[in-house]
């Protein structure tokens, strides 16, 4: 996993709209997933919510602790195969580097002052989303020898220049 995090903000920061990622990739493999979150991180001297007030608690259990909560606002995983074309799935050529573009999913979202921007990059996302092969086939109808170890590599450089995309909102 590939962790980006901000220093603490000093001001609020609104983002509004898709999160796009723009990666310059490789895989070992012929097939790979990529999985994207941004997250947003709480102080870790953020306080605790107080307990109910009625005195009465459903189910006894841990307080829920806030400092350095990381809070998932958006998570998306995208097949490379799909890359180009969610008709016609291609192979990755191993070890070749190759953009994968998409769009995640709205948000609209402020990062309060204080807090810390995350963007996590992963290649599974198991069990919420079914295991990659990491070779190019139907994963469905896929057979134990299908599956492979494989390394994958994210490039951020000036020849491939990943980044995710997102429009910051003026303040008021």
């Amino acid at each position: 996993m590939l962790v980006y995090e901000t220093d603490p903000l000093d001001e609020d920061l609104t983002i509004a709209g898709p999160i796009s990622p723009k990666m310059f990739v490789a895989t070992s493999g012929t097939d790979s997933d990529f999985v994207v979150k941004l997250i947003d991180v709480y102080p870790n001297d953020y306080p605790n919510p107080e307990p109910p007030s009625n005195g009465k608690r459903i189910l006894e259990s841990a307080p829920t602790l806030m400092g350095g909560y990381e809070q998932l606002l958006r998570g998306e995983p995208m097949r490379a195969k799909f890359r180009n074309s969610w008709e016609k799935p291609e192979p990755m050529t191993p070890g070749s580097v190759e953009k994968l573009s998409f769009t995640m999913p709205d948000v609209n979202h402020t990062f309060r002052r204080g807090h810390r921007i995350m963007v996590q990059v992963q290649s599974s996302w198991f069990p919420l989303v079914d295991r990659n092969p990491q070779t190019f086939t139907d994963i469905p109808t896929a057979k134990p020898g299908d599956f492979r170890k494989a390394t994958e590599q994210v490039y951020h450089s000036a020849a491939a220049p990943s980044a995710i995309e997102v429009l910051v909102l003026p303040q008021p």
